[in-house]
């Protein structure tokens, strides 16, 4: 079974599907290792990769070029943020060939108007109705696999309410997207609401700090959400952890061993260095032989 059919797969199970936010191959790598069955690469984590704020300062090559990586070196579905689909029906055909080529399994496009920003941030500003199912319709037109998955994003409900939010989810449904995400959603009535009036699967947003309430995943799974991606999960760990081992080396002077600390070679297993010792191993007999 292919990565893609995978994912849609258990998008139509009836326990929801939990893919945790990774920003490049080694928190990918993470995700599947702790046996996840899907991986989200955050716009958030990738920007701040890149050094850069949530602002839509990525550009879409950076995005396709971060996300084709991070399917490269795993064997589960990568859902990517693509943004806004980076321009006009044009742009999002291309956008779309671009992430497929990649080896992604699912897009989701929005329908903010660009530059965007981080979907817990105020300040948004939103595309025309129309416009956004034009650009969803374009995205499904535009892929090649049938199992492409095209999610598609309004932050409608920031910037108007709940029916708009709703009324844009379903549009972008009978053009085509297989899947929707109301973005932001500021209070567990209305999240419940989202499910029970939007006509196909949704993906909730998990974001600790940001619009979204606290939910759990038994309450969101009775709630009828599909998928949750929690696009901070290991951007906010790798931060704190970070900034703990950045000060105790001011503090030292000299990196101090720790007691739990991996070997170097531990550290090389988890990402691959069996698999390239073995390719090595194969030539170096070749060459002897």
């Amino acid at each position: 079974m292919t990565k893609r059919a995978a994912l849609k797969r258990a998008i139509a199970a009836p326990d929801l599907l939990v893919a945790p936010g990774a920003y490049d191959g080694l928190t990918a790598r993470l995700v599947e290792q702790a046996g996840f069955q899907a991986v989200y690469m955050t716009g958030a984590g990738t920007a701040a990769a890149h050094g850069f704020p949530d602002y839509g300062l990525v550009t879409a090559g950076e995005m396709v070029a971060n996300a084709g990586r991070m399917a490269d070196c795993t064997t589960i579905p990568l859902i990517a943020d693509a943004d806004t689909g980076y321009g006009n029906e044009l742009n999002v055909t291309r956008t779309v060939r671009d992430f497929e080529r990649a080896g992604v399994a699912a897009i989701h496009i929005e329908d903010q108007v660009a530059p965007k920003r981080c979907g817990h941030l105020d300040g948004k500003q939103v595309i025309a109705r129309d416009d956004f199912a034009g650009k969803i319709h374009a995205a499904v037109q535009a892929r090649r696999d049938p199992d492409f998955v095209i999610i598609a994003r309004t932050d409608a409900r920031a910037v108007a309410d709940l029916d708009e939010a709703v009324a844009r989810a379903n549009a972008a449904l009978a053009a085509g997207a297989d899947m929707v995400f109301v973005e932001a959603i500021p209070d567990l009535a209305e999240l419940a609401l989202v499910p029970l009036r939007v006509n196909g699967p949704c993906l909730l947003n998990v974001v600790p700090g940001g619009k979204t309430p606290h939910v759990d995943a038994a309450a969101a799974q009775a709630m009828g959400y599909a998928m949750a991606i929690c696009p901070g999960v290991l951007l906010m760990a790798v931060l704190a952890a970070a900034d703990d081992a950045l000060a105790g080396l001011k503090a030292t002077g000299l990196p101090v061993a720790a007691p739990m600390a991996p070997a170097v070679a531990e550290i090389f297993r988890r990402f691959g260095a069996g698999e390239w010792d073995a390719l090595r191993r194969s030539y170096a007999s070749g060459a002897a032989a």
